[in-house]
């Protein structure tokens, strides 16, 4: 019987909604909620939150290209340095592919045929060597915009979701609680998914992403009505 291996194989593009769609849940719920504990107008918590949603989106969406930006150049910095060692400290080198594979299991003499052919081929070289000592891949170039993009439009799909009832309520004591039954529903779903993606148990995901938006929107919504 073949045997099938399941390991987890979330992209790079799943981790970014997971980081857009978390923070557009919560913290545009909190404002709401925090809005309502002072004011009983659902205009200006409606204007504030979409105030927040685009500021928010933007420097979500900036945070995540800035971050893609800075692995590709960090990859190819050390990529640099690692292309000059092979050919400066080419001794040192060679005992590092010699470290690697003992660590697995495999002598000195049993990794001399293999240091011989990387050593015919710096390029190979340089990639072992970043892969496996270093831990670095070469990221997709095209990352950084796709990254800003995915962020920003997850955390505006979040952050419209307990803005919503606000749009449609004029009262916004009773809109402030549908909004937070369907927020807290969505975060209680959306931790849920994200727990079938990185192998956290499901139902764990589902209740800690509910308490921290609960918790959240409960903080501000007590400041609120505190300092009104």
């Amino acid at each position: 019987m073949q045997h099938i291996e399941q390991h987890f194989s979330g992209s790079d593009a799943v981790r970014d909604v997971v980081i857009g769609m978390a923070d557009g849940l919560t913290v545009p719920f909190a404002l709401a909620a925090g809005i309502s504990g002072a004011l009983t107008s659902t205009h200006i918590v409606v204007t504030a939150g979409l105030a927040e949603i685009a500021a928010g989106s933007i420097a979500m969406g900036l945070g995540g290209y800035l971050a893609a930006r800075s692995d590709l150049e960090h990859f190819f910095n050390e990529r640099r340095r690692e292309e000059q060692e092979i050919v400066e400290k080419a001794d040192v080198e060679k005992q590092g592919i010699v470290d690697i594979f003992q660590q697995y299991g495999v002598t000195a003499e049993e990794c001399a045929s293999i240091v011989t052919a990387l050593e015919r081929k710096p390029e190979a070289w340089r990639d072992f060597m970043m892969r496996f000592e270093l831990g670095l891949e070469e990221p997709n170039p095209k990352r950084a915009i796709r990254s800003a993009l995915t962020i920003g439009g997850s955390y505006i799909v979040g952050g419209l979701v307990p803005l919503a009832p606000y749009m449609l309520m004029h009262d916004s004591g009773r809109a402030l609680g549908v909004s937070a039954a369907i927020t807290l529903l969505a975060l209680a779903v959306f931790g849920f998914v994200k727990g079938h993606f990185t192998g956290v148990p499901k139902l764990k995901g589902a209740l800690q992403t509910a308490l921290v938006g609960s918790l959240a929107a409960a903080v501000a919504y007590l400041i609120a009505k505190f300092v009104a």
